[in-house]
């Protein structure tokens, strides 16, 4: 056999050899493409109402703050607010107060949630609790420092009968609800939020004894404390400004003295 004929043999056998690897790699991939589509399913999705930015307690709501998010329809949780069930929830709610704090991106659910109607103040107080107001200036206020949410010490300060002062915590880790804050200018023009009137969320008992020191303190100063206070228990207050026997009795106030006169069986 002449050499170019083996050479041009060889060419040839190298050829299909090469158009066979090619032609086997182009099959397998075919066969393995409807076995990665087969694993792609369709998710089904319903739009939720979600917060387009922070809304604090007390919040209201308008289309400027909500919006409609595609949502997994299986991850739907009870209690959103779906645009299936509720497709005019938007224009529901304007002017609805918040609750309860909701973060931007956040669903939004029905007990986050109270009425246009209903009273701010009554509708973030919890059951049981009361609201309860006391004075403050920059001084006494921990210097502007203290926003609604924030944990408080009431600390009553009242004359001695002129032998100094006396000091002492009767409340402790106390909720602000809200400050009654108004703009103040000074001399150079400077503008400082500065809070005139804390309102405060105590029990029954405690609403007493913040209105007993009330009248017998030179002075109420609140404390703000930590954030990691918030689990301390915050139920308790000096007891001996209550009326005795249960509160049985009416407290008389002279002097920065307590008299409690009994009520006769």
């Amino acid at each position: 056999m002449k050499p170019a004929r083996i050479i041009v043999m060889t060419i040839a056998l190298g050829a299909a050899i090469t158009a066979g690897y090619l032609i086997l790699n182009l099959t397998g991939n075919q066969t393995n493409l409807p076995a990665k589509l087969a694993v792609t399913k369709n998710v089904t999705t319903d739009k939720v109402l979600v917060a387009s930015n922070n809304l604090p307690i007390g919040s209201r709501l308008n289309d400027s703050n909500l919006n409609w998010q595609e949502w997994p329809e299986n991850a739907v949780a009870d209690g959103f607010i779906t645009r299936s069930v509720r497709p005019d929830a938007i224009t529901e709610l304007n002017g609805s107060i918040i609750r309860l704090p909701v973060f931007e991106g956040e669903p939004l659910r029905n007990e986050k949630v109270v009425d246009a109607g209903t009273r701010i103040m009554s509708s973030i107080l919890p059951s049981g609790k009361r609201a309860v107001s006391t004075e403050i200036t920059v001084e006494t206020g921990a210097g502007g420092f203290i926003l609604p949410n924030d944990r408080v010490d009431v600390i009553m300060v009242r004359n001695n009968d002129g032998a100094g002062f006396l000091t002492e915590t009767i409340l402790s880790n106390i909720r602000v609800l809200a400050i009654d804050q108004r703009i103040e200018e000074d001399e150079e023009g400077n503008k400082t939020a500065v809070g005139s009137t804390a309102t405060l969320e105590l029990t029954p008992d405690q609403s007493k004894i913040i209105a007993v020191a009330q009248q017998m303190a030179s002075q109420l100063t609140l404390a703000l404390r930590s954030v990691a206070d918030v689990q301390e228990p915050d139920t308790g207050g000096a007891g001996y400004l209550l009326s005795g026997d249960n509160g049985a009795g009416i407290q008389l106030i002279k002097t920065g003295e307590i008299t409690t006169i009994g009520v006769a069986k």
